[in-house]
């Protein structure tokens, strides 16, 4: 008997998220586990949100059991080591950066997060890069070292700097006279390099000037050249594609960078 579609999971989110608490109440049956909604359980008490396990599946749906497994087994180690007091000294350079959206708040206490407010309806976060996962800092971490978000996203930008130091990118032209710098290197941070300091100075060349860039999700950070207008429209349409299907979305408004920074559009919008 064929057994290869064993592992697909159903792509309907009542169903997946069904299907999710019955694989959960068999692998961690100490664990007391309930669905609350599509999309949402209950695990160990505290509410979890399965929006970007359910997109995480969809691009890959022979291999859903297995990306469930992965995924509470990283969030389950991770809160273990985020309950253990991990000296300043070691950790600082491990933590890394990422944007995320607002929306991170709705299901958890803002309070409880590390976070500093940023552009286009997002936040930046911080985590540290264990060799198997990521640690979300936490606000009661920050304030066990002593330490204020402005100093840890200091920290966090200059290890951003360090982690891929040579920033390869692939630039192509439209055309219409468009072009684009994409980067692509999958480790988790390819949005967060939006923070880069010397971004402008490494892009501004290849694009013309000042430019846009596009982060509709985690992996993706793409850089836009201000025109021509068709040109833009295309990609518009393609990140509002990403940021829709993607895991880890984060906004599909474009981020403007200049010399002096970046900024938003969602408000000019």
């Amino acid at each position: 008997m064929d057994d290869s579609n064993n592992d697909r999971l159903p792509t309907e989110s009542p169903e997946f998220t069904k299907a999710v608490e019955r694989l959960l109440k068999g692998w961690y049956s100490h664990r007391p586990i309930e669905m609350v909604s599509a999309l949402k359980l209950t695990v160990d008490g505290k509410a979890m949100g399965l929006e970007n396990l359910f997109r995480m599946v969809q691009q890959d749906p022979q291999r859903g059991e297995a990306f469930v497994r992965g995924y509470f087994d990283r969030i389950f180690e991770g809160d273990s080591v985020g309950a253990s007091l991990i000296p300043f000294a070691v950790a600082r350079h491990r933590i890394m950066p990422r944007i995320q959206p607002e929306s991170i708040f709705e299901g958890v206490d803002r309070a409880s997060i590390a976070h500093l407010p940023y552009v286009n309806g997002t936040v930046i976060v911080f985590v540290m890069d264990m060799p198997e996962m990521t640690v979300s800092v936490s606000t009661e971490q920050m304030i066990r070292w002593g330490i204020g978000p402005e100093e840890l996203e200091d920290v966090a930008r200059q290890n951003l700097s360090s982690y891929a130091p040579d920033l390869q990118v692939q630039v192509i032209a439209s055309h219409d006279g468009g072009r684009a710098a994409l980067l692509s290197l999958k480790d988790g941070y390819d949005a967060a390099r939006l923070l880069l300091s010397k971004l402008h100075d490494r892009l501004a060349k290849e694009l013309r000037g000042d430019f846009y860039v596009a982060t509709p999700a985690r992996d993706v950070f793409i850089a836009l050249s201000y025109g021509p207008e068709p040109f833009l429209e295309r990609l518009r349409s393609r990140i509002a594609r990403d940021y829709s299907r993607l895991p880890y979305p984060i906004t599909r408004d474009f981020f403007i960078v200049t010399r002096d920074g970046v900024a938003g559009t969602a408000n000019a919008a």
